[in-house]
């Protein structure tokens, strides 16, 4: 069976993230989300894709979604609601307690105060959560009798998740976004160690290796305190859930170390209402945060306070807090709008922004500068601009360490920018061997999935895996300096049970998969043992001390000639050479595996292929037998003799 996952968002952008993977006949829709760059036709996956009669709900199996960011949940209500499906659906508690509010804050700004065209109504967002199954980390739910799913801890917001889904043998996880590193108010993410046939990984920066965390944010503070200092206003553009939050912390302890007088300000009711779940749900909150909270509760800001919108060009400086992270339209707009013309001010931007929005312009800017917001809005920006990574997706590194931990078959990038995936995809491919694969939206990747068969094994198997084999092996030591001078050597044998177990898999009408033993299938076949074999009649040099001891050609071997010191000395100079192998010496004959050796006294031996005429007293001639499953070790030791000289002192 082959796994196939069809990417209809994140291909090789960031942005709506969504993937349909099948596995086993199993459909399902991994994120559901909304491309925060565009207004037009791209703005939401090509849901036709998935069923080209419109049927979702025979099509999918179920849908699961990894958090409550909106381009992995923004196209939901639309999908349920406007698109018919009726399946189920699953998330974590937080993300289903606080995507409402995402999406709601989403369709008010986007309707309400820009007369845009309603994708989806407050009702539709309503009656979308209602088809939502919660489920808690950890988790193993059934869907039905065929596909099991499991969240694991994402990091990244609170809520998120990494999910793990099986159809019989055939495995994956799909991660949605993570973080490697814990920060001050999350955790870092966690999974456990799982067979898989493959993981999809977001890439948001698949290039990017961050520096201290601690150095990131000493730079933040020192360019905010600059800036209120000098009396200027600084406009944080974010998200309401999520960074939000970590730089309310990190900004709320330094005033108070710094005893900072200028105020800083929420410009979102949502983000105060977020806060309060955030309380309620402080169990998904990093470790500090939850050793703290029967004393003091995180989230509880002293310096941090609502914003008057009135007040918007109030004079002094201030902090202010704006939603949507990326400007792409609501009030962090119009504040840059009023802000930007004055050198002064300062825009900092925490995260990654999407290709399409100011924030991305602002990215590539050099004040001062001309940003167009819209197709009749031009901004004179002449604020000062300062972007530093606080994102919460994962670096280069944490992406490497996830794989290398889950080690799966197969991996799969999305949520990232193309040519950073090309060169992610080559570093997983060199560092781990692992097949990695980057579609572009609406393409299909298939890959090969597992199935395992039980079976019964034969007694006579058993039996033969239960044999030790061991291996001894000549080692040689020099304890210190003045016994390496002295050429004083210590020697002993380390002994190893490289134990292997071969069978034969059968496959009979109507029974069981068995392994039985090589001995056995002959049997069962009523087949006869055939067993090819190598010789050759392989010379070996003799010194001048030891022709003595040869015999002459054609006689009958002498009483005071033995054969055994010539297999010794054979034996002590080949296993100089072949320390990893076994031995056996019975007198007679030499062997490795089924390599034997002994000493060949004939004088027109049919397995001789050399020609010495004038030499048969300066070599000795051994001969060689061996069967095919050994040839390679075989012709390495038949090489070794070739160049052999043997001395008997």
């Amino acid at each position: 069976m082959a796994i196939e996952c069809l990417v209809l968002g994140a291909g090789q952008e960031v942005g709506k993230s969504c993937a349909v993977v099948t596995i086993n006949g199993k459909k399902i829709m991994f994120d559901c989300g909304m491309h925060m760059g565009y207004l037009d036709h791209r703005r939401y996956p090509d849901f036709s894709l998935i069923s080209k009669s419109g049927d979702f709900n025979n099509a999918l199996s179920c849908i699961i979604i990894t958090h409550f960011h909106l381009d992995h949940i923004g196209a939901l209500p639309y999908f349920t609601e406007v698109c018919g499906y009726n399946g189920p659906i699953y998330m974590t508690y937080p993300t289903k307690a606080l995507a409402p509010l995402m999406l709601e804050d989403y369709r008010k700004v986007m309707v309400d105060r820009r007369g845009e065209e309603e994708q989806f109504s407050s009702e539709h967002i309503t009656e979308c959560m209602k088809k939502v199954t919660a489920v808690d980390l950890k988790q193993t739910v059934l869907v039905d009798r065929d596909l099991l799913i499991r969240a694991y801890y994402a990091g990244h917001v609170l809520g998120a998740a990494m999910f793990y889904a099986k159809v019989g043998d055939a495995a994956i996880v799909y991660t949605g976004d993570y973080n490697m590193t814990p920060d001050r108010h999350l955790g870092a993410a966690q999974i456990d160690r799982l067979q898989l046939d493959l993981v999809i990984t977001e890439s948001t920066y698949a290039t990017t290796f961050r520096d201290s965390k601690y150095a990131r944010e000493r730079e933040f503070l020192e360019a905010v305190h600059k800036c209120v200092a000098s009396g200027g206003k600084v406009l944080i553009p974010t998200f309401a859930l999520g960074r939000a939050q970590e730089l309310c912390m990190l900004l709320d302890d330094y005033w108070e170390r710094m005893n900072l007088k200028a105020p800083i300000y929420f410009a979102a009711g949502l983000t105060i209402q977020a806060n309060l779940y955030y309380k309620v749900l402080i169990n998904w909150t990093s470790q500090k945060v939850k050793s703290t909270s029967a004393t003091r509760n995180a989230f509880d800001f002293k310096n941090v306070h609502s914003f008057d919108r009135s007040t918007i060009n109030a004079p002094g400086p201030c902090v202010l807090f704006a939603t949507p992270g990326m400007i792409s339209g609501g009030f962090s707009l119009e504040v840059f709008k009023q802000w930007a013309p004055c050198g002064q001010n300062l825009i900092t931007l925490p995260g990654y922004c999407v290709a399409g929005t100011v924030g991305h312009r602002l990215m590539s800017a050099k004040t001062p500068a001309k940003i167009n917001v819209d197709e009749n809005t031009q901004i004179d920006v002449r604020c000062q601009i300062h972007q530093l990574s606080f994102s919460p997706h994962t670096d280069a590194k944490g992406i490497m360490d996830l794989v290398k931990f889950l080690s799966p078959k197969h991996v799969i990038l999305v949520h990232g920018e193309k040519p950073k995936m090309a060169l992610l995809k080559k570093g997983i491919e060199l560092d781990f061997g692992i097949p990695c694969y980057y579609p572009a939206n609406n393409e299909t990747v298939c890959i090969p999935s597992s199935l395992y068969v039980k079976a019964d094994a034969s007694r006579e198997f058993l039996k033969s895996s239960l044999s030790p084999n061991f291996k001894f092996l000549n080692t040689s030591s020099r304890a210190d300096i003045d016994l390496i001078l002295n050429e004083r050597t210590e020697s002993f044998v380390q002994v190893c049970d490289d134990r292997v177990a071969e069978g034969v898999l059968t496959m009979q009408k109507n029974q069981h998969p068995k392994i039985v033993h090589q001995n056995e299938l002959l049997v069962m076949v009523g087949g006869e043992n055939h067993e090819v074999q190598f010789a050759y009649c392989c010379p070996v040099r003799v010194s001048d001390e030891c022709k003595d001891v040869a015999p002459s050609p054609g006689e009958n071997t002498p009483p005071v000639f033995d054969k055994c010191p010539w297999l010794h000395l054979l034996y002590t100079k080949l296993s100089n050479d072949f320390q990893d192998v076994t031995y056996q010496n019975d007198g007679d004959r030499l062997q490795i595996e089924s390599f034997t050796v002994s000493v060949c006294l004939k004088e027109k031996c049919p397995h001789r292929t050399h020609v010495s005429p004038d030499s048969t007293s300066e070599t000795v001639n051994f001969c060689c037998v061996w069967s095919m499953v050994d040839e390679k070790l075989a012709w390495r030791v038949i090489s070794i003799m070739k160049n052999l000289e043997l001395r008997t002192r």
